[in-house]
């Protein structure tokens, strides 16, 4: 018979049943052939219009000029999702996909780390290390280390020249739009050469537009410095991500061993005359809508999965000029046919004051880490060792274990 334990150790015992462990299952999933896309929107897109809590009675205290009426029909209006949320009148193409149950969100995840600047919240989420701003790799281009054959580039990134998300030792593809591409020089490789001329061969602007940008390598170093410093960091406006998620898909399509997408887009620093059913941020997520109903079409196997995620939240409150300012939690979207769709995941506090983070933000339930582990143990089939190397630090949170379906 054991020995009996004190109070203390009792304590301790159900203090670490209670606590996040990095890795609830003991073994990884089958390793699938699904395929992983990151759709990270650049500069902080507003949360609450993309996951509206309009049952929540501070919602529209909050925002007494850019606040969504509640769902009633009409155009104007939120469109309801379920008795906590709605969507946003602009991204009415992604309501049947809730509908199918392949899209889901998580309405308060985000960086633990509290920083509202821009340029170190996108380093640490394309990195995977919260807090830290040290040189390290873009955690896709570790995960794309891990994934098959050797000496195959598994992992492509279509607009932007060089996302820190897919930095790295490892080989990839970047098929960088217009004077981005002159900028970084992959035009002087071979083999991405062929890809941008098989993309962007058309007569489409955005291909036109390519084709004028790469006889050019014309910028000056004040012009490549403002653009690093600006909240977009270099990512193309909303208006072009429809096209990239075409010729994303185009690309994956013709090779089987790209496993891992990324685009990006900005124009989601609404700080002035952000709008409500119209206006700024309307146009966007019409945009970012069309983007994923693609990205849906060309990416429908049973094991593909895209993510849409920003670098952090935007305040809960208005400002005084229409817009809103830099926050921290934020919702995460999750499309594919193994995500538990037609619902939400985790845990939501709402926007009492008491409830906000420095009483102005939401707060993040859930570490953005937590929520890609879900989705990379089992498609992916990694160990923990290996889930640890791509996600550094990342704890296992059982609070969303129902995000993708079993079996």
């Amino acid at each position: 018979m054991p020995p009996s334990l004190t109070r203390r150790q009792c304590l301790g015992a159900a203090a670490a049943a209670l606590a996040p462990r990095a890795f609830a299952q003991a073994t990884p999933g089958a390793r699938g052939d699904g395929r992983l896309i990151v759709v990270f929107l650049r500069g902080a897109v507003d949360g609450l219009s993309l996951l509206v809590p309009y049952t929540d009675r501070d919602y529209a205290r909050l925002r007494p000029s850019i606040a969504l009426p509640a769902p009633d029909g009409t155009d104007q209006a939120a469109l309801r999702l379920d008795g906590t949320f709605a969507l946003h009148p602009a991204l009415s193409n992604l309501l049947p996909l809730w509908q199918q149950g392949v899209l889901a969100a998580v309405p308060a995840a985000g960086s633990p780390d509290p920083t509202r600047s821009h340029f170190d919240a996108q380093y640490q989420w394309e990195t995977a290390r919260p807090g830290k701003t040290s040189d390290a790799p873009g955690w896709l281009n570790t995960l794309a280390a891990l994934g098959g054959a050797p000496n195959a580039v598994h992992a492509v990134g279509v607009g932007e020249a060089n996302p820190r998300i897919l930095a790295g030792r490892e080989s990839v593809k970047l098929v960088a739009r217009g004077q981005a591409a002159s900028r970084a020089g992959v035009l002087d490789n071979p083999r991405t050469r062929a890809a941008l001329l098989a993309v962007y061969g058309g007569d489409d602007a955005v291909s036109q537009a390519f084709r004028q940008g790469a006889g050019s390598r014309l910028q000056t170093a004040e012009e490549l410095q403002r653009e690093m410093q600006a909240a977009d960091n270099g990512a193309a406006p909303p208006a072009l991500l429809a096209q990239d998620a075409r010729n994303l898909g185009t690309l994956m399509r013709q090779e089987r061993a790209l496993r891992i997408g990324f685009l990006s887009a900005g124009g989601w620093d609404t700080h002035a005359n952000q709008g409500a059913a119209t206006g700024s941020l309307a146009n966007n997520l019409r945009n970012l809508a069309a983007a994923l109903v693609q990205l849906r079409s060309d990416f429908n196997q049973p094991g593909d999965v895209i993510v849409v995620a920003s670098e952090f939240g935007r305040t809960a409150a208005e400002n005084g000029t229409r817009g809103t300012d830099h926050g921290h939690g934020n919702a995460m979207w999750l499309i594919g046919q193994r995500i538990a769709g037609g619902r939400w995941h985790g845990d939501w506090s709402g926007l009492a004051p008491g409830n906000l983070h420095e009483a102005r933000d939401v707060p993040v339930h859930h570490d953005f880490r937590a929520v890609l582990a879900q989705v990379l143990r089992p498609g992916f089939g990694l160990t923990d060792s290996q889930l640890a190397t791509v996600l550094p630090g990342v704890n296992w949170d059982r609070r969303l274990d129902g995000l993708l379906r079993r079996g």
